[in-house]
């Protein structure tokens, strides 16, 4: 006797009606994300709320109170368009040339190897 299949998800499957207000308000926080005007985020900011109510979940209330302890940050973000990738994106690179360098014990030549590492990453 062969064990009873799982339900495999298709696309045109759609979740559960008590998962709809969870997905709903995902896509909330990315179109908030999204506003190119304070007063558009806080629309959406107001809409995600509502959406929260909702759910009644308690990931969304954490999400929720994310995004309202960050608010003063998502602001910023939304006016200035700022974010902090480039700066991760060289530290990350300056760790991994560390970390290919290990081991050298000549100062020249450690520091011409970061200079081609960075020369590389600037050329391509």
């Amino acid at each position: 006797m062969q064990p009873a299949a799982w339900p495999r998800s298709s696309p045109t499957t759609t979740p559960p009606a008590s998962c709809r207000p969870c997905g709903r308000s995902r896509k909330q926080l990315g179109a908030l994300l999204r506003t190119g005007s304070l007063a558009d985020a806080a629309t959406a900011k107001e809409e995600l709320n509502i959406l929260v109510q909702a759910a009644g979940r308690p990931e969304t209330n954490k999400l929720y109170r994310t995004v309202c302890r960050w608010w003063n940050e998502i602001e910023v973000l939304i006016v200035t368009g700022a974010t902090t990738g480039k700066v991760e994106a060289n530290d990350t690179g300056i760790k991994h040339i560390n970390r290919t360098a290990r081991g050298y014990h000549n100062a020249g030549n450690y520091k011409s190897v970061i200079l081609m590492r960075s020369a590389a990453r600037t050329a391509a």
